[in-house]
């Protein structure tokens, strides 16, 4: 463990969002290499009829991390098995898939032209996600321009179930889950698990709140499990995941060649699944004083993984920031946050 007063900052910075009512908690996990970690546990939810503290242990829907945690090396695990290769067409594994020059590297890159959403179906409504993103036209030429889709990695789930035989919950159990002991990481959480889960957003009929079971609609309709959403998490199993993409070798995820060719060739700030800062006009939830090279994502719910590479740094941010409505504050708070951990271990080491 580092200087105490180091963290002084990032406390202080969390407990007054808290008390501002800008989150009403979060679990940060922050490491530095493996023998500094500094993880601390705020505030509280409200599960409808009572309001529940904040651990270490809570579990968070983590939305669109499932993309990094999952998806990324899911697809990336069965490349190295030598069952599918990146570029090939998605039309190859896609029944149904119409556009034959879109590959499934251009899935992972977020540069495949498809749309980034479906048009919004509230939570009661019941549709086919998949036949519909099938029906999508694309936005732009594959290659061409970086949108962010979650459509392009709701496929890469389908993918991934096609080429493997099994669901891509088993998938994420076999190839990721398991071999890190992140034992606390599930899609549909077993009822018994409740009482450890951030709620996340209020119920439309203000019944209480959506709790255990996935936020995003397009993952919900799709049974709670799809490439793009649906993964409940803790802090600790993001971190485990997150030093398995730093030491490859003892790892057990993926091999240092896969990792490394993961950022080789970015576009428009998109490695594969991951968002890559290189400078680009606009830096990412990473803030601007972190070095170029530093990799992560973001969740809609309000949570965030980010890994600088050079110092071995890892920030694992979850918030159930949706449990006061769908505000856009976290695009302000997640920069300020990393901003104040790397000059507080960083540039005052």
């Amino acid at each position: 463990m580092t200087d105490p007063k180091k963290w002084n900052e990032v406390d202080r910075l969390i407990r007054r969002w808290v008390k501002e009512k800008a989150i009403p908690g979060a679990v940060v996990d922050i490491s530095l290499g493996t023998d500094v970690r500094w993880s601390q546990a705020y505030g509280s939810y409200s599960d409808g009829t009572a309001e529940c503290r904040i651990t270490e242990r809570t579990m968070f829907d983590v939305a669109s991390l499932t993309k990094i945690t999952v998806t990324l090396p899911v697809i990336l695990a069965l490349g190295e098995q030598g069952r599918l290769r990146l570029d090939d067409p998605a039309q190859a594994y896609i029944t149904g898939f119409r556009h034959p020059n879109v590959t499934l590297r251009h899935l992972l890159m977020h540069t495949s032209g498809l749309s980034p959403e479906l048009p919004y179906a509230k939570r009661t409504e019941r549709r086919d996600v998949i036949p519909l993103v099938l029906k999508q036209e694309l936005v732009a030429e594959p290659g061409e321009q970086a949108v962010y889709s979650d459509l392009g990695m709701i496929l890469l789930g389908e993918v991934a179930a096609v080429v493997s035989g099994q669901s891509l919950e088993s998938c994420a159990r076999r190839y990721v889950f398991d071999p890190l002991g992140m034992a606390d990481s599930t899609f549909n959480p077993r009822p018994e698990l409740r009482g450890r889960i951030a709620a996340t957003e209020p119920l439309d009929d203000g019944t209480g709140y959506v709790h255990g079971v996935v936020h995003d609609e397009k993952s919900y309709h799709l049974g709670g499990v799809s490439g793009s959403a649906g993964l409940f998490t803790t802090a600790d199993d993001l971190r485990k995941y997150a030093r398995a993409w730093l030491d490859p070798d003892g790892g057990g995820l993926l091999s240092r060649e896969t990792i490394d060719g993961c950022f080789r060739n970015p576009y428009q700030g998109r490695a594969l699944g991951w968002e890559l800062w290189h400078g680009q006009e606009r830096s990412p939830a990473c803030g601007a004083s972190w070095p170029h090279g530093s990799f992560g994502h973001t969740g809609f719910t309000g949570t965030s993984l980010w890994i600088d590479p050079f110092h071995e740094l890892i920030v694992v941010f979850l918030t159930n920031a949706v449990h006061f409505g769908r505000s856009p504050i976290m695009r302000e708070l997640r920069p300020v946050l990393h901003t104040t951990v790397y000059t507080s271990l960083i540039e005052d080491k």
